[in-house]
């Protein structure tokens, strides 16, 4: 971050690291000692029933919920509690979250472009050309100058998309992105995260979209009860898990 020393901690070669992670809320264990590497440009979806600390772990990697136990370093930079690390470790992340959180009386492009002029200090014209960029890519340019309102529930996740990409982040964390949406809006959401995904960007996705999980994954977790259950590639995942809960999970998700 310029104008700031943020000191290298981690000796990983990996983008995103988590050392023994645990998180409460009171006396409710959410994270057990979560241990975990991510490489750049690997692409990683994260399934569990609901309560299963799956939505807090990659909030924690943002510092949106804050972990009392163990170390996470983003790009070799320890998350803890010095502002300038948050900041430079924020300034690497774009997250896209179940709900779509664009400012109702902001146009699209209005929304795209006041985090690049704000905090990335942009020229409004080089915000907006970038704008459009983004926009052409989730394939909604013609949206521009509408309002979010007046947008359909996927496209307006599509946006979401699309204005994170302004910040031009490294890593994108998806929280349950479609879990919001009516089922013929799923696919297009999808369909956008698939191409993201093969541009070759470092990414972490909550959900229960399973054939998602088989086409883009690069490994697929499971997480239960605040632990990540099993680890694998999506075709052992999928054909061969290892562990119990993960066949009694699929079972269970793939009957839906």
């Amino acid at each position: 971050m310029k104008g700031h020393t943020v000191t290298i901690n981690s000796t990983s070669s990996a983008v995103i690291q988590m050392n023994a992670v645990s998180k409460w809320y009171g006396a409710f264990k959410v994270l057990n000692e979560i241990s975990l590497e991510i490489q750049k440009g690997e692409r990683v979806v994260v399934c569990g029933p609901s309560g299963s600390g799956k939505s807090t772990l990659i909030r924690c990697i943002n510092r949106l919920e804050e972990h009392q136990k163990g170390d996470i370093y983003v790009k070799g930079i320890e998350l803890n509690d010095s502002v300038k690390n948050i900041a430079a470790i924020r300034s690497s992340l774009g997250m896209v979250f179940q709900s779509f959180n664009l400012f109702p009386h902001l146009t699209v492009l209005e929304n795209l472009t006041i985090g690049p002029t704000l905090v990335r200090h942009m020229k409004r014209k080089d915000a907006e050309e970038r704008a459009m960029h983004f926009l052409r890519k989730v394939r909604i340019p013609e949206q521009a100058h509408k309002y979010p309102l007046q947008l359909s529930g996927g496209q307006q996740q599509r946006v979401a998309i699309a204005r994170s990409l302004c910040m031009e982040p490294e890593i994108m964390l998806f929280d349950e992105p479609t879990s919001a949406l009516d089922p013929e809006m799923i696919k297009e959401v999808l369909d956008t995260m698939i191409e993201l995904a093969e541009s070759g960007m470092t990414m972490i996705v909550v959900t229960h979209e399973m054939g998602f999980a088989r086409t883009v994954a690069d490994n697929v977790i499971l997480m239960a009860d605040g632990n990540i259950v099993e680890r694998a590639e999506p075709e052992e995942f999928f054909f061969n898990p290892k562990h119990e809960r993960t066949r009694t999970f699929l079972d269970q998700i793939l009957k839906h």
